[in-house]
């Protein structure tokens, strides 16, 4: 992944709609170019999907956890972006210690949060991880 495909990931964050044309505009390249770089960040696994948050989303997950894990190699950076788009993944915390990286996420069922879970365990690169589920927040920012 290069600077241009970051300013374009970037980009999609900010504005996950919009148009080829816009983006192309704003990061002063073609129309044909950025499409091939979303496509081919696609198929390698960077973006791994177009999703809709909404405030409400943020505001009340009834079921809600903590999943540490431990990356084999050195493919933090990659897998921090691929956790990036998830729509459950509400935070990400780089560690020292134990763990490399704890996710904090958030869905609204106890099977949504396994199949998070489990798509975040078949991602290459993670050795071990564990799971915790949050039972109530005592104290939040």
């Amino acid at each position: 992944m290069d600077k241009t495909d970051e300013r374009l990931i970037a980009a999609l964050r900010h504005d996950g709609r919009a148009s080829l044309s816009d983006l192309a505009q704003g990061l002063g390249l073609s129309r044909t170019t950025v499409r091939a770089r979303i496509e081919r960040l696609q198929a390698r696994g960077d973006i791994l999907g177009f999703t809709v948050v909404l405030r409400q989303d943020r505001l009340s997950d009834p079921v809600r956890g903590l999943m540490m894990i431990g990356i084999e190699g050195r493919g933090t950076d990659r897998i921090l972006r691929q956790l990036q788009g998830m729509a459950e993944v509400r935070a990400l915390h780089t560690t020292n210690g134990r763990w490399d990286v704890i996710v904090e996420l958030g869905t609204d069922t106890l099977e949504a949060l396994d199949q998070a879970l489990s798509r975040i365990r078949r991602l290459d690169g993670v050795a071990t991880s564990e799971t915790s589920l949050l039972l109530s927040t005592r104290k939040s920012a």
